[in-house]
């Protein structure tokens, strides 16, 4: 039975392997291993074991981050909600400038 030191990466056939994996049993490269659950596993093995859970996973990952943008929006709605509300509280010497025109400043 050959050793690891003489085969090949399954996927880049340049490149020396460095595992075999458990599961279907082929050779692979640094980049084509992962770790999952303390064992060594090619990404083809392990997409096969995560099966419908990476599908579930994406929906719900793109649920959450439609209901993070739509978030967004309702808050910077509110926070221009209240700053037009705290502009529309303002006198209208303030808008027109006349405010500080008055005579408390002048000393009468």
């Amino acid at each position: 039975m050959p050793t690891v030191i003489h085969q090949r990466c399954f996927n880049h056939a340049e490149r020396e392997a460095v595992a075999r994996c458990p599961v279907c049993h082929q050779y692979f490269c640094r980049e084509c291993i992962t770790e999952h659950e303390e064992r060594v596993i090619c990404a083809a093995c392990l997409r096969k074991l995560a099966g419908t859970d990476v599908t579930r996973s994406t929906k719900l990952a793109t649920a959450g981050r439609f209901f993070q943008f739509a978030m967004g929006i309702l808050l910077a709605w509110f926070f221009f909600y209240l700053v037009g509300e705290a502009l529309l509280a303002m006198p209208t010497s303030f808008h027109e400038s006349t405010l500080w025109q008055g005579s408390w400043l002048d000393g009468d």
